[in-house]
């Protein structure tokens, strides 16, 4: 009984610990979206993009939000950018494990209205830089 009631335990903890990641990863990722809007909408004498879509590259965007190259990573996990214009991707993959899956999020900006909306996956790719945004289905 002891031994069921600690392998219940367990499975409980890793549970919470993958949907708290996934809640995490989501919340870093509106975080870098928001900031890529910011970036859209500064004048080009700021070091912006001026509202254009040409100046909206994975380079200039990394630069300007701290991203010291196309990857970043945090406590949760591990970003990405992706520009198909009109539409700039963040996605994230998450640290924790769950039966040989990771969280994921795709984060869409659309501009140039800037809206945000998101999508979560689970996935068992590795990387940020593996995902694709066909990875979330549309």
């Amino acid at each position: 009984i002891v031994g069921a009631a600690i392998a219940v335990g367990i499975t409980m903890f890793n549970n919470q610990s993958y949907s708290s990641n996934k809640t995490s990863i989501a919340s870093d990722a509106q975080n870098f979206a928001t900031q890529v809007v910011q970036y859209y909408k500064t004048p080009d004498t700021q070091g912006g993009a001026d509202r254009n879509m040409t100046n909206m590259t994975v380079a200039n965007i990394s630069s300007f939000i701290g991203w010291e190259g196309i990857t970043t990573t945090t406590e949760n996990g591990e970003y990405a950018l992706s520009v198909t214009s009109p539409n700039v991707y963040v996605m994230g993959l998450g640290k924790e494990e769950k039966g040989g899956k990771r969280p994921a999020v795709r984060t869409t900006i659309a501009f140039p209205a800037g809206t945000i909306s998101a999508k979560v996956i689970d996935t068992v790719k590795t990387t940020a830089a593996s995902l694709v945004v066909g990875d979330f289905g549309s």
